[in-house]
């Protein structure tokens, strides 16, 4: 499918420690090896690692754009195959709870974006604070990851849940993340499944599954994407796969080459 302008994919998960931030980092380099413009944003505001993960030097970050010293623009850094990482503040707690008008002096910021993109992968906070609910409700798809663990599943649960009750959110994508093979993957799905569809007006997509690999253990020690540190390992297949079945989703009816509808979604959101 030819995209003639961006797709927002928000990437979330309940609990922390489930490979949401490997599946950010991981579906963006799959995307950009398949020639699509795309751009990666930490939204983890208060507890960035994007940047760490892809072994990127960023001297400026959300923190120095909201603070006026940088545009967004100047923040901006270019990672492998030419993805476009916006890296957040580490270790800033006021980043992780901004109010409405630092709100909209972020939505400005983003505004003055206007480098044509096919994708923008939000790699969003773990969890459920009005900030993450807030980039969930800008974004065209939303992708959930949880593992095979109670607290993983009550929590994605949970996410859906609310978006779901406050937005009227009716269809998310599933990954299934460190599991045993694609046989437990899908088992995994098709417990929330189940869940949802009986609780929720809502539906969840199965987008794949992503098996434990020390391949992908080691990437994250040399501080890159498995798909390129070990392309031919079994995580990198699998998030190659998944990517390759994202850019057959149908284009959202709201469609521009920049950020547009993501600007003026959030700025519905009303967090």
């Amino acid at each position: 499918m030819t995209q003639s302008g961006v797709q927002v994919i928000a990437v979330s998960s309940g609990k922390g420690g489930v490979g949401k931030t490997n599946a950010s980092i991981n579906l963006s380099v799959s995307l950009a090896k398949q020639g699509k413009r795309v751009m990666l944003m930490d939204a983890d505001l208060g507890l960035a690692n994007i940047d760490i993960n892809l072994g990127l030097h960023c001297p400026f970050n959300m923190a120095h754009v909201m603070s006026g010293e940088k545009t967004f623009k100047d923040i901006v850094q270019t990672g492998p195959h030419g993805i476009k990482v916006v890296p957040a503040a580490s270790g800033i707690y006021e980043m992780s709870a901004l109010n409405n008008e630092q709100l909209q002096h972020l939505i400005q910021a983003f505004s003055e974006f206007d480098e044509a993109l096919d994708y923008l992968i939000i790699d969003t906070a773990a969890g459920i604070s009005d900030m993450v609910l807030a980039f969930l409700n800008a974004s065209h798809q939303i992708l959930v990851v949880a593992c095979d663990e109670p607290s993983s599943i009550t929590d994605a649960y949970a996410l859906m849940k609310v978006m779901n009750q406050r937005f009227g959110t009716s269809r998310f994508h599933f990954v299934a993340s460190m599991v045993k093979n694609e046989k437990h993957g899908r088992g995994l799905y098709q417990k929330i499944e189940r869940v949802v569809e009986h609780y929720l007006q809502a539906s969840v997509m199965y987008l794949g599954s992503v098996p434990r690999d020390e391949q992908l253990s080691l990437a994250n020690r040399q501080q890159k994407a498995v798909v390129d540190a070990a392309p031919v390992s079994n995580s990198a297949r699998a998030y190659e796969r998944m990517a390759a079945h994202m850019t057959r989703w149908p284009a959202p009816d709201r469609l521009s080459g920049n950020m547009e509808f993501f600007v003026e979604r959030l700025l519905q959101s009303n967090v």
